[in-house]
């Protein structure tokens, strides 16, 4: 590890994510995981919601149960992250079935869609020190055969990533451009939240 701590404070990941978890182990940031409850936490948006924003609220309003589950752990930055696919202003999380990976791919396939993972953090024990903030990355698919769609599903790989593909595996075959930050598709803006940290705390090497 070659960042130790913000301001001396270790990260909280808040997030059972192992992507998540990767990333900042690649970036070389120290970090424990937090495993917070957030299965009463809305995880659809509703009818009209704006992606990007519902990506924020998700973030914070997960931040919130993560603060409650890291009281009594001073000396931390709790970091909770949501992401979604944009898709023309339709909000795609993680499919329910085949039939619905299927149905978000069709609707990726040979088109620009945006990916927005809000993220929010806060001081273990100051609650007032903190940020959130959203990053948006556009990525480019090529154009998708309903067999090569199909054969992907059946892979298992789609069922736990918002908008039925990761692109850090087997779908990255499907990919033609990436505008923005690739650790943001995967589920981690990770470069962004760095210099959020560092911002907000300082920075120890």
């Amino acid at each position: 590890m070659w960042i130790k701590s913000f301001g001396g404070r270790k990260i909280l990941l808040a997030s059972a994510s192992p992507r998540r978890a990767e990333l900042l182990t690649r970036a070389g940031v120290d970090f424990e995981v937090l495993r917070a409850d957030y299965s009463d936490i809305e995880t659809g948006a509703p009818d009209g919601a704006d992606p990007a924003e519902f990506a924020l609220e998700s973030a914070r309003s997960k931040l919130g149960r993560a603060l409650e589950s890291a009281a009594g752990r001073p000396g931390f930055a709790v970091v909770c992250a949501d992401t979604v696919v944009d898709a023309d202003g339709l909000t795609l999380g993680k499919p329910s079935d085949a039939a619905d990976a299927r149905r978000m791919l069709r609707a990726l396939s040979g088109r620009a869609h945006k990916v927005h993972t809000g993220v929010a953090f806060a001081a273990s024990d100051d609650l007032l020190r903190g940020s959130s903030f959203v990053d948006t990355t556009i990525v480019s698919f090529r154009s998708l055969e309903d067999d090569l769609i199909a054969a992907y599903v059946e892979t298992g790989e789609p069922f736990d990533k918002a908008g039925a593909y990761g692109i850090q595996e087997r779908a990255a075959l499907f990919v033609e451009k990436v505008d923005g930050l690739y650790s943001n598709v995967v589920g981690l803006p990770v470069s962004a939240l760095f210099y959020a940290l560092e911002k907000t705390f300082g920075v120890d090497f």
